[in-house]
């Protein structure tokens, strides 16, 4: 689709940016004294929320999905090649990926939940894993579904599993953004991948892995030398904070000494400050891609506030939590 093609998606986008929440709203949002008040202030802001009947819980849940679902059927209506989003996409496969395994492999089916905002269909990735038939799933996914299968299977081994899936996914990611051409795609492919490696370098940190480990775990991007992040992770957290001092992410280190919350919360912040310039950029893809990855800021942000609002949480731990908006 040429830059030309898009200027009708564009203009679009730009009066659906007009009805994305603000810092104002979300502080309005923090201080509501029920979830349902808070459910009643997004229906007013044209949220999808379901009548009483269930759980407070299930209703918020079921919007969110429903708000997810509104923005890539609205992409969909105006952009014919969705796959230059598809570095957007491609968590919710790798997810549907385990959710497929652990169904097939183990006794228990309560909480397996598939996406359906993936590029390829859950049922296309149960009966793959069913037939043990790969071929029919994307080639970058082929390998890496069979030797998690397999691990799983012959090993038990839910968490090596969990590795080797994760890795690939952000592998896939990574290799999407750079080849959509997108300078904001390709962006958000190399900060998906470098947060995602710093915290599983965090992690085990703090459970202790060794260098086997993360050398199964961390994926190459441009950003960070991961052979360096490994050192540092067996050394600790200290070394870990070191090491991104003198990297693009030198700001995250002191995050990462307050909480693993905070650093997180710092990750998707830089993801939103990056893109904020689309919002006065021409016709092109990165007003739209910058407005999915708006919708998919805000939409977590809004689960963190009703969560703990749901739980009950003082309004300054959830504070603590809460995103940065686009607009």
């Amino acid at each position: 689709m040429s830059d030309k093609q898009y200027y009708y998606a564009v203009a679009r986008i730009r009066s659906k940016e007009l009805s994305l929440l603000s810092a104002s709203f979300l502080e309005q949002l923090l201080g509501i004294k029920t979830p349902e008040e808070g459910l009643r202030m997004l229906q007013d802001k044209g949220w999808e929320v379901s009548e009483g009947g269930n759980s407070v819980s299930d209703r918020v849940e079921k919007m969110l999905q429903a708000e997810k679902k509104k923005t890539w059927d609205l992409i969909g209506e105006m952009v014919d090649d969705m796959s230059v989003f598809n570095v957007l996409r491609l968590n919710n496969d790798y997810h549907n990926l385990k959710a497929a395994i652990k169904q097939a492999l183990t006794t228990s089916k309560h909480g397996v939940i598939f996406s359906e905002e993936g590029t390829v269909s859950p049922s296309v990735m149960q009966e793959a894993v069913a037939s043990r038939d790969f071929s029919i799933l994307p080639e970058q996914m082929r390998e890496p579904a069979e030797e998690a299968m397999d691990i799983l299977l012959y090993t038990h081994d839910g968490q090596l599993c969990d590795v080797i899936i994760d890795k690939a996914a952000l592998e896939a990611i990574y290799e999407a953004g750079n080849r959509t051409g997108s300078d904001i795609l390709a962006l958000y492919g190399e900060l998906t991948v470098a947060s995602a490696d710093i915290k599983i370098a965090v992690r085990a940190a703090k459970t202790g892995k060794d260098m086997k480990f993360l050398k199964a775990a961390l994926a190459g991007c441009r950003t960070l030398n991961i052979d360096s992040l490994a050192t540092a992770a067996v050394e600790g957290t200290d070394a870990i904070c070191d090491y991104i001092a003198n990297t693009d992410y030198a700001e995250a280190g002191e995050e990462l000494k307050k909480s693993p919350s905070a650093f997180e919360r710092w990750c998707d912040n830089l993801i939103i400050r990056s893109i904020k310039p689309e919002i006065s950029h021409p016709y092109t893809v990165g007003p739209l891609a910058a407005y999915i990855i708006a919708r998919e800021n805000e939409i977590k942000t809004v689960r963190i506030v009703m969560s703990g609002k749901i739980n009950d949480l003082p309004e300054q731990s959830i504070r603590e939590r809460v995103r940065e908006m686009y607009v």
